[in-house]
């Protein structure tokens, strides 16, 4: 009764320390006698007892570590980095799980190689910039070192699967500098802005002139023409008037110069009215009335010359 008894609880002991339960985003390593034997999966599993053993329980989950080191620029301006390392297990493959529990003895030697391999990628990249251009080459940064370390961490059963380079910062010396760039670019930037805009504004200032003055001369223009137009219908309703008058007095028997003297102090009087002036001074004398009536009988003569020809045309 008693061996049944020792070899029941041995039974449950045995049955116990067979059943391995592996947590769920975890793959345990299982080994015999010191070598590789297998893998398990979450879940519950069986090894065999005393013989198999659980070698390490590898994370598939994702892992981060975050970094801040120095770095030197080839015109030797210190750079610093503060960044976030994004990486995993490539796959829950055999193959891969084996790369993971054997490259390293241990996960704090991962990680020191992990961190030395980025910062090492990123200080050769900075080397070769200028520090004007490392702010704006985060994205090639991140290629960079992708490209540099991807193939080594595929040998340890790893993928980084992203670097984020939260902060780059410069001594203050360059801080000020820096600074000093971008205001001036500022003020400068300011300056075109503000000389376009007067160029622009005379420039519209001068079409407006050029526009108004276009619009005043052809105005000016019309004006006289249409004065002109004027004096010459005046003219010639004058003319006619005169030549009307002038035939009927012909028909009468009477000297057409009574047309002339007639015209004569009539001007005068327009003159008395309409000037702006108190004193009008004429020559009263008989031989300068004789001469004014001889030159507005020459200006008739004329005048009747000029329509009798316009009659026989």
């Amino acid at each position: 009764m008693t061996t049944l008894l020792v070899f029941g609880i041995i039974g449950i002991l045995l049955i116990f320390f067979s059943l391995v339960t592996v947590q769920q985003g975890n793959i345990a390593v299982i080994s015999m006698f010191g070598k590789y034997q297998r893998i398990l999966h979450p879940g519950l599993n069986f090894k065999i007892p005393l013989i198999e053993s659980v070698f390490k329980v590898i994370s598939i989950q994702n892992r981060s570590i975050e970094l801040e080191f120095q770095a030197i620029t080839i015109d030797q301006a210190n750079v610093y980095f503060k960044s976030m390392l994004l990486y995993s297990v490539i796959n829950q493959e055999e193959e891969t799980i084996k790369n993971v529990a054997y490259k390293f003895i241990d996960a704090q030697s991962l990680m020191q190689t992990l961190v030395r391999t980025v910062e090492g990628s990123i200080r050769s990249f900075v080397a070769t910039k200028r520090q004007s251009e490392i702010l704006s080459l985060r994205k090639e940064i991140v290629s960079y070192v992708k490209d540099q370390i991807d193939q080594v961490m595929e040998e340890w059963g790893y993928h980084l699967q992203d670097l984020q380079l939260n902060d780059i910062t410069f001594d203050e010396v360059i801080l000020k500098s820096m600074s000093q760039v971008v205001a001036s670019n500022n003020l400068k930037a300011a300056a075109e802005n503000e000389g376009q805009a007067l160029l622009i504004t005379k420039t519209k200032a001068a079409e407006a002139e050029g526009n108004a003055i276009k619009i005043s001369a052809n105005a000016e223009r019309e004006a006289a023409q249409l004065r002109g137009q004027g004096v010459a219908l005046f003219r010639q309703e004058v003319a006619k008037g005169m030549s009307d008058a002038a035939r009927e007095m012909q028909q009468a028997n009477l000297d057409t110069s009574v047309i002339l003297f007639s015209m004569w102090t009539e001007a005068i009087k327009q003159f008395g009215e309409q000037s702006n002036g108190n004193v009008i001074f004429l020559d009263g004398s008989a031989d300068n009335m004789q001469r004014t009536m001889q030159q507005m009988m020459s200006v008739n003569q004329l005048q009747t010359i000029k329509q009798n020809k316009k009659k026989e045309s």
